[in-house]
């Protein structure tokens, strides 16, 4: 599985301890992570929650990743952005438990982090053992076990409900403010990493287009 981390840039001084803190337990069970930033306060791109958001979900819609990790100050932000897009299910989550659960019982493609409100002694501890309980367990098997059933059927009510509310990808890519889409993509690292990843030729084509 290939997952994305992705900082918001008020919190950006933290994403080298993210990075590591993810590519340890990521790597022990055999996923690798791509670090889209923002990666310090003197990269260029600095990206707010709302974009955080949005390349959430060109990299979840094309396939260029499987998940992602984001997050912002309270997280709420980086989580309600990433949910206003298609194809995208975002869960905030603030200790192993929330990690264990989300994952279980929402099945969910993207985890929203508070890095700053409460990251104090230990945060990366509480990182690391919120990022195992993502990774350790196959998801989508429902918490507690006697609600397994109706957990995944209302798992599959909400995609379908998602699938018509939403616009597809590439109609957002193509009608969305082109400011605010071409300072998102604009990260130093964005076109080597999305064009050697993703599995949507249509969009990677569009996309081209732009970063000439």
């Amino acid at each position: 599985m290939k997952i994305a981390l992705i900082n918001e840039n008020s919190q950006c001084s933290k994403n080298e301890l993210i990075y590591n803190t993810l590519s340890k337990v990521a790597n022990e069970y055999g996923h690798e992570v791509l670090n889209f930033g923002t990666y310090s306060a003197e990269d260029p791109t600095q990206l707010t929650y709302v974009e955080a958001g949005l390349l959430t979900a060109i990299l979840l819609n094309t396939k260029t990743v499987d998940f992602v990790v984001t997050g912002c100050g309270t997280g709420e932000g980086a989580c309600l952005a990433a949910n206003s897009f298609p194809n995208v299910l975002c869960g905030h989550i603030v200790d192993p438990s929330d990690a264990f659960m989300f994952m279980q019982i929402n099945d969910g493609n993207a985890v929203s982090f508070p890095f700053a409100k409460g990251f104090g002694w230990g945060a990366e501890l509480n990182l690391e053992y919120c990022f195992t309980q993502m990774l350790a367990h196959p998801a989508g098997n429902g918490y507690p076990k006697e609600r397994v059933v109706p957990e995944q059927r209302n798992k599959k009510i909400l995609d379908e409900i998602k699938k018509i509310t939403h616009h597809d990808m590439l109609y957002i890519l193509k009608n969305i403010d082109k400011e605010f889409l071409m300072h998102t993509i604009s990260g130093k690292n964005f076109k080597e990493l999305f064009l050697s990843n993703c599995d949507d030729s249509e969009t990677s084509e569009f996309v081209k287009t732009l970063l000439k």
